[in-house]
């Protein structure tokens, strides 16, 4: 396994890391169990997780979600594997009826992460993630709550997910003002076939020295490969579906390219993803154990400068702004 910074920290992760996503939802306890263990066996140290994964609301739950983090928690407890792990979460997500029961205020921040500690059954969180922007709610008050949280032992870096270029900067320039770190990372959709943030989110990561975490290595199954077939998609829905169709000719040429080079079209995925500057960790989310072994072997693959030019020519970047659409 191979470490990398998360961003401008001197935090140290596994170029591969586990989502867990899935667990309670597509993977039952026992498989999740599994899955965990051989992680770590193969040197994989980044669990990402979140409050509101896990599933559909149970009957038995008052409120929210939560069965992600339960399935992890207890299996961190009986593994005694808390200090092999960079454990992290996240906060945004409804998690309960009530109109404080979700998104970014330093009221749900606070009452979220300490519900996520209980579920996680640990007494800190790695890297406290923001799942989505929050506009209606300001950043001073938003490092205010997080602040809180690390002077209290709680939490001990922050990240985000799913925000833009813009946003970032905004979150940075308001740390500036209280000369905090702020965000070390971002996790955001990634991969050969949706280059997206490539545009202006990248550029942003790289000025302010952020560790990309991309989510949806294989888009869904489209890049997973001939053999996963239908199996491959995580949901297999008329949006997953219309999408290999629409990119049929490229996912061939894809397939094509990749028989060429001796690896399967999944490796080769993360194998381009493990090859950016900016990214720090992939998120794998593993459903079995033989997923995250097939994740890990990824990282054996080096992409050669012609064969990145290859893949680029069949799935191209948009560009960076505002070049991109400029003169």
């Amino acid at each position: 396994m191979q470490y990398r910074h998360l961003g401008r920290s001197g935090l140290l992760v596994s170029g591969i890391g586990l989502g867990t996503m899935n667990f309670g939802d597509a993977t039952a306890e026992d498989e999740a169990d599994r899955v965990m263990d051989r992680a770590v066996e193969l040197g994989v140290n980044f669990f990402d997780s979140a409050d509101v994964y896990g599933g559909p609301q149970r009957p038995d739950m008052e409120k929210g979600y939560g069965i992600s983090e339960e399935i992890v928690g207890r299996w961190l407890k009986k593994s005694g594997h808390r200090d092999d792990i960079v454990l992290a979460t996240k906060v945004y997500q409804p998690m309960g009826y009530g109109p404080n029961d979700r998104h970014l205020s330093a009221y749900h921040i606070k009452r979220a992460c300490e519900a996520s500690l209980k579920r996680l059954q640990t007494d800190h969180i790695d890297v406290y993630q923001m799942h989505h922007i929050d506009r209606s709610t300001p950043f001073e008050e938003i490092w205010q709550a997080m602040t809180q949280l690390i002077a209290e032992g709680k939490i001990t870096y922050v990240g985000s997910s799913n925000f833009a270029g813009w946003d970032v900067a905004v979150a940075q320039a308001a740390a500036d003002k209280r000369n905090l770190l702020g965000l070390v990372s971002e996790q955001s959709l990634y991969n050969l076939a949706n280059r997206a943030i490539e545009q202006e989110l990248i550029p942003a990561l790289q000025h302010f020295g952020m560790g990309l975490i991309p989510w949806s290595p294989l888009m869904s199954g489209l890049l997973a490969g001939p053999a996963a077939g239908s199996k491959g998609l995580r949901r297999n829905t008329q949006r997953t579906l219309g999408d290999r169709e629409r990119h049929a000719a490229q996912i061939s040429s894809f397939e094509e390219l990749c028989s060429q080079l001796g690896h399967t079209p999944a490796a080769v995925a993360y194998a381009w993803l493990l090859a950016q500057p900016v990214v720090s960790t992939v998120i794998a989310g593993a459903r079995t154990v033989e997923q995250i072994e097939s994740s890990v072997q990824a990282m054996e693959i080096t992409l050669d400068a012609d064969s990145l030019a290859k893949l680029d020519s069949i799935w191209p970047g948009p560009g960076q702004a505002p070049q991109s659409y400029a003169w």
